[in-house]
């Protein structure tokens, strides 16, 4: 379960109120969350992909920033190229679908993970949440976006901890 003040910081970080928000998956070393677990259907019933939701705006920022410099377009061109870099790939793929079932099984979403995998690299944001949740080692491109992004907390906190971010 989410605490209320969790549910806070983050729809501070989101500047919305989070949906479908089961649990913190990570914390930043400010103390706020910066991944939450999101239940594989939304409260109103719409198929809910992105497990693992990167809530820091911090982090958030970070990654779009890779994205407009062209890691993805990187990312894509090494996949398509390095044997060993797609299994690793894919066995990220795998682990985000076992988990995301073991949360609760939707049919129209199964077999599909996120940010692209296991063919694609569509998204950095998808591949940092997974990263962060999962620990290192999970999700190669995730580990990567987290190398890149350095301690992106460490000029403080994106909202203050247990505030609604006032």
């Amino acid at each position: 379960m989410v605490s209320a003040d969790d549910l806070a910081a983050v729809a501070a970080q989101l500047g919305r109120t989070p949906r479908g928000t089961r649990a913190v998956a990570h914390r930043c070393p400010c103390g706020n969350p910066d991944v939450v677990e999101t239940e594989p259907r939304l409260p109103d019933g719409t198929p809910f992909p992105t497990t693992y939701y990167l809530t820091c705006p911090k982090a958030t920022g970070g990654a779009s920033t890779l994205e407009s410099e062209g890691l993805m377009r990187e990312q894509q061109d090494r996949l398509a190229t390095d044997p060993e870099l797609a299994a690793q790939y894919l066995l990220a793929h795998e682990d985000y679908l076992a988990r995301r079932e073991a949360i609760g099984h939707v049919a129209e979403i199964d077999g599909i993970s996120a940010g692209g995998m296991p063919d694609r690299v569509k998204c950095l944001h998808v591949h940092l949440g997974h990263a962060l949740a999962a620990g290192p080692g999970v999700n190669p491109f995730g580990d990567e976006v987290r190398e890149r992004l350095g301690e992106w907390w460490a000029d403080g906190p994106c909202v203050q901890p247990g505030t609604a971010g006032a």
